[in-house]
């Protein structure tokens, strides 16, 4: 799964987004950005899911106030651990591609949808945009 933060909008510049052959999508605002991408397996680290890579990797330069408000886009649904993250971090909207559901035809997942996490969360209000590029971005999924 790949994953990328877009900051809220500041300033005249505009967000630049650079996709890759590999597979790596990168969007940048001024000179703030972060992607990550499935690392659990190079890490051995089952929490290393995209969403939480980028976070991590996006933390270290820029702090936590300014990751608030951000976009978070991703290939596939967030599982419920990264939707935890996501909702924790003030992360304002997620837009992702592929569904849970569509997901668990190819890999495990647990059934439990960001939409599920986002309506049980009251203190924050996190705008969900599913299905965008999905076709595609299931093909990446083996």
């Amino acid at each position: 799964m790949l994953c990328w933060v877009k900051l809220p909008p500041c300033g005249r510049r505009r967000a630049r987004r650079r996709c890759f052959a590999d597979g790596n999508a990168r969007l940048q605002q001024e000179h703030r950005s972060a992607r990550g991408r499935n690392l659990w397996n190079q890490q051995q680290d089952p929490t290393a899911h995209a969403e939480t890579v980028a976070i991590r990797r996006f933390l270290p330069e820029h702090g936590i106030e300014k990751l608030k408000g951000t976009t978070l886009y991703t290939s596939g649904e967030s599982c419920p651990m990264c939707m935890g993250a996501i909702v924790w971090c003030g992360i304002a909207r997620v837009v992702y591609g592929a569904s849970i559901a569509a997901l668990a035809a190819k890999v495990g997942q647990i059934m439990i949808t960001d939409a599920d996490i986002a309506d049980k969360t009251p203190f924050a209000d996190i705008i969900l945009t599913g299905g965008v590029f999905a076709e595609e971005s299931l093909k990446l999924f083996k």
